[in-house]
Formats: structure tokens, sequence, C-alpha cells
């Protein structure tokens, strides 16, 4: 592990004097790879160079405390040599996360599907709900939320909505959300107080890159119709709405929201994509999924994830056990206190399952 961490040094010393250089800086494309690439090892550059120094520390410290004759040299030594054993402990630790081998998608931005399921009304508004939860989250964190479609159910529902959202790291904190999740509470129109069990579908979709899909023109079928449902005035006048069928696959993404058939056409373009890339994955995924099952699961979006119970204040996400009493803050977008958890948990998962890149 240590041959490859001074390797991965290295790498990060060469890079940040290439781009220093003015032909590197000149060429775009070169200076964006370079960039990326410096980017993606700062982190463990930086944890590798904070360990080298506490272990160098550490070692001076149990030097002195096997050296000195002072008793109050020693008792300080002693507490300094805990102290650092410590914080030697966790940077290797954060090392050995750092060197898993990295999910590919983690950089990517995300296509964000959430579908009512079994419950009814209460089903669409929880699915509402829902959509708010990961807009504030995103919205926190920097991100960009651009709703590509939006199928409602009443002032305080949806039935489907399908969103962009753009930032950095966006795929690698939202990638455990996907599966079905389960709301526990009395319905507002519930005279009897008796509590309701409702269902919501999430997937997350990495996007795709066009070098990432084959997609041919032979292979589409692109039919253009007439929108229905709320839009405007002019949105049903035209022939706007889009729905394109993958033939091979039977895969079908209708778009109607914009009032630019060229608008909706690429809308769905990009859904399609995101969704044969996921389609790949999974077929590729199959092949291994003894080895990584229970880090990404089965891809079935049947799954279970998490249950939100509100009259107890209570959700459970039930892959890694864990309850947290917080619905309000959870719902108004602290996602972070079930998903650093959700993604330690599966660290610690690959880390026993010897997945550390040596």
């Amino acid at each position: 592990m240590w041959d490859k961490l001074k390797e991965v040094e290295e790498r990060y010393d060469q890079l940040q004097q290439q781009l220093s250089k003015a032909e590197i800086i000149s060429d775009r494309d070169l200076f964006q790879k370079y960039s990326k690439e410096y980017k993606s090892l700062t982190p463990l550059v930086e944890t590798f160079r904070m360990f080298t120094k506490a272990k160098e520390e550490l070692i001076g410290s149990q030097e002195l405390l096997q050296s000195s004759s002072d008793p109050d040299i020693r008792e300080m030594a002693g507490e300094e040599t805990k102290v650092l054993q410590s914080v030697v402990g966790d940077l290797e630790q954060k090392l050995q996360i750092l060197l898993l081998p990295k999910d590919p998608n983690d950089d990517k931005n995300v296509i964000l599907e959430i579908r009512a399921g079994a419950g009814g009304d209460e089903a669409s508004i929880f699915a509402y709900e829902l959509f708010r939860m990961y807009t504030r989250y995103s919205e926190a964190r920097g991100w960009k939320v651009e709703t590509m479609s939006y199928s409602d159910a009443g002032p305080k529902g949806l039935k489907e909505v399908i969103a962009m959202i753009n930032g950095d790291g966006a795929f690698s904190r939202l990638k455990f959300e996907r599966g079905v999740h389960r709301v526990q509470r009395v319905p507002e129109t519930e005279a009897a107080g008796r509590i309701h069990t409702s269902t919501v579908t999430v997937a997350v979709l990495p996007e795709a890159e066009d070098v990432e899909v084959e997609m041919h023109d032979k292979d589409l079928r692109i039919d253009v119709y007439r929108s229905s449902g709320p839009g405007g005035q002019s949105v049903n006048t035209t022939d706007s709405a889009v729905r394109i069928t993958h033939l091979p696959t039977g895969l079908v993404v209708a778009m109607q929201d914009e009032k630019s058939q060229h608008k909706n056409r690429e809308k769905a373009m990009r859904v399609l994509k995101a969704r044969l890339y996921e389609l790949k994955q999974a077929e590729a995924e199959a092949l291994r999924r003894d080895d990584r099952r229970s880090q990404v699961g089965t891809g079935d979006r049947s799954e279970k994830i998490r249950t939100y119970n509100f009259p107890q204040s209570r959700i459970t996400d039930h892959r890694i056990k864990l309850s947290v009493s917080d619905v309000d803050g959870v719902m108004g977008g602290d996602l972070d206190q079930l998903i650093d958890p959700t993604i330690a948990h599966y660290q610690a998962e690959a880390l026993r399952g010897e997945t550390v890149v040596q």
C-alpha cells in the first residue's frame, strides 16, 4: 500500500508542475484532463502527507519516552504518544478508504426519478415531499436541480417527476437513495386517526455520456404528438410532445413539458441514455454480483430501503439498521445524517472484503 501511495504522490507532484506550464494552460482539453486528475488525487495525497507527518511525530515521541529518565518528560511523552497513535490509526483507516476502487460514476450528475407507489393520494403527497426533500438537499450543497418532466396529482401531490441534478459528487452522495421509500402516518383525510402505509419509488441514474452509450438512429422510433394537460395556452396547439422508443430494449421515454419539440426531444434523449447506461451496468453487474451485492444491491427498484414513521418521528434505514429521530429535519433537506452513515457502512463492508488497492 505504501509503494502505491508514494507513486500517487509522485504523480500528484508531476501534475502540479504540468499545470503551471504555459503550453498545458493553452491546451484547454489537456488542461481540463490534468486538472480533473489533480483534483481527484488531492484528498489522498493530503491525507498521506498528514499521515507521514503524524507517523514521524509518533516515532519521535516514542523515542523520547524510551530514552528520557525525567518523570515529567516521560509522562508528557506518554500522553503525546497515545494521542498520536490514535491520530495515526484514524489516518491509516482513512487512507485505506481513499484507496478503495472508486465508482466511475461518482463524479457524474444524476437523473432522479420519483414515482408514487401503493397508497393512493397519500403516496402522491409523499412523492411530492420526497422531491422537495431532495431539492432542498441539493440546493444546500450548491447543486442545480432541473425538472425535466412533472406529472402532478392535485395541489399537494405528484404521480411522477424526472429531474436532472448537476453538481460535484452528486451521484456519490445520492446513489444509495434508490429503492422503495415507505411512509407510515395518519393522512389528513383520515377521520378515525388510523395510520396508513404508502410507498414511493426512487431511481437514481448517473448521467450517461455519449461515448458510454452506443445508440443508432435505426434503433429509435420517434413519435411526436400533441401535448395534454397544463402547460400554457399554446402547449396543446402544436405537436410538441415527443415519445422515443428504443427498439432493441423496448425502453420508452416521453416528454411534453416544453412547448418546443426540439427541447422535449433533447430531454427525452438524455433520460433514455441514462436508462440505457443503467441497463448496461446492470448486465455487467450480474457478472460480479457475488463480490459487490451487499454494496450496491441487486438494482431492483422494488427493494424497500427506508421507512419514515411520522407519529414516532423516526426514520429507519433497513439496509444498515439505522434509526434517526428527526423526521422534520430530514424532510427539510438534512439528509447527511442518513447518507453519511450509509456511505461509511458500505466503505467498511468493502474494507472487510479486502478490496483495497495494494
